[in-house]
C-alpha cells in the first residue's frame, strides 16, 4: 500500500521559514515524480513544486521561485520542501503526492495527474 506522510507544517510569521517533509513507503516504481501542492480555502489545489525521481528535474511555480527548494533523499524515501521568506499568501494546506512514470515538465503540474496523496499539513503565515 502506497503511503505518503507529511510533517512540518505550523504557524510562522511573515518572512519566516518552514521545512515540510514527506515520507513515502509501499512502492517501488521505476520512475515517479514527487509533487508538492497547496490548497487555500475555496480554491483549487495548485502545484507549488515537483521533483522527478530518476534525474532530479525540478519545477517551481512562479509565486515561489527563489523562496522554496524541493529535494529528495531516495535512499531514505524522504522528500522535503524548504520554504523561506514566507508570505501570508502562502497560507494553505500543503500536500505531497506521487505521479507514477516518467515526467517531463512542460507546464504547471495538475492535481489530476497525480496518483497518490498524503493527508496534508497546514501552513499558516501570520503575525
Amino acid at each position: 500500500e502506497v503511503q505518503l506522510v507529511e510533517s512540518g507544517g505550523g504557524l510562522v510569521p511573515p518572512g519566516g521559514s518552514l521545512r515540510l517533509s514527506c515520507t513515502s513507503s509501499g512502492f517501488s516504481f521505476d520512475d515517479y515524480t514527487i509533487g508538492w501542492f497547496r490548497q487555500k480555502p475555496g480554491k483549487e489545489r495548485e502545484a507549488v513544486s515537483a521533483i522527478t525521481h530518476n534525474d532530479g528535474s525540478t519545477y517551481y511555480a512562479d509565486s515561489v521561485k527563489g523562496r522554496f527548494t524541493v529535494s529528495s533523499d531516495n535512499a531514505k524515501n524522504t522528500h522535503e520542501l524548504q520554504m523561506t521568506n514566507l508570505k501570508p499568501e502562502d497560507t494553505a494546506v500543503y500536500y505531497c503526492a506521487v505521479q507514477v512514470g516518467t515526467v517531463v515538465f512542460t507546464g504547471r503540474p495538475r492535481a489530476y495527474q497525480y496518483d497518490y496523496w498524503g493527508q496534508g499539513t497546514q501552513v499558516t503565515v501570520s503575525s
